[in-house]
């Protein structure tokens, strides 16, 4: 399994020859090849995880896909036909197999609504959350790792990581932040992974690690 990091939450997975994407939002500024997706998640509602005109593009290109997200984002993705997913719910998508944990999108502020969000776990290898410390009740091999948001400071970062225990991470959600601070929260998570002898490591957009 290939796992590709484009800009900000955007991940292309490719299996067998097939790809699955997840949250492309409108930092992405190209996925390299759109052909073949048989799959699409979309985490939640908000735009920096899909956009209609990104979707389309998938969706124009590949018309059997089918689209998987919470019921916020369902209601938000007019004109598309969105599988409503939920925690505890399994979807079988060959070659893929996602399950799907959480609820709820983290807290930004008591005046800002909470949304619908899910995590997903692709072949019970990489793990992502969306914007949100969800835990899966599973292990996990490899887990996209968050690192810059409104919603988010490190220590709940450092916790979250913790206390999924995956035996690497590598960051994404990093597009608001600069480079310094990608360095020093990479520093964090690479001191406090190691303490559970797991790794950090960092994919530029379009950089790719087979799994």
């Amino acid at each position: 399994m290939k796992v590709t990091k484009y800009e900000h939450a955007t991940l292309s997975i490719e299996k067998a020859g097939e790809r699955l994407v997840v949250d492309p939002g409108k930092f992405l500024s190209a996925i390299d090849e759109q052909s073949n997706v048989v799959a699409v998640v979309v985490t939640h509602q908000h735009d920096d995880h899909w956009t209609h005109e990104r979707l389309k593009l998938i969706v124009d290109k590949n018309p059997e896909v089918k689209i998987y997200g919470p019921q916020g984002f369902a209601d938000a993705a007019s004109g598309f036909d969105v599988q409503v997913v939920k925690a505890g719910d399994v979807v079988e998508v060959a070659p893929f197999t996602l399950k799907f944990f959480g609820e709820k999108h983290a807290i930004i502020h008591s005046s800002v609504p909470v949304i619908d969000n899910v995590g997903v776990l692709i072949d019970d290898s990489v793990y992502y959350a969306g914007d949100s410390y969800s835990l899966p009740d599973v292990p996990v091999e490899t887990l996209a790792v968050p690192i810059g948001a409104p919603w988010l400071k490190i220590g709940e970062v450092i916790d979250y990581v913790l206390a999924v225990k995956p035996q690497r991470a590598f960051p994404v959600h990093d597009m608001t932040l600069s480079v310094v601070g990608k360095e020093g929260a990479g520093a964090h998570l690479t001191r406090m992974l190691a303490t559970i002898g797991a790794d950090y490591f960092v994919l530029q957009p379009g950089e790719s690690v087979d799994l």
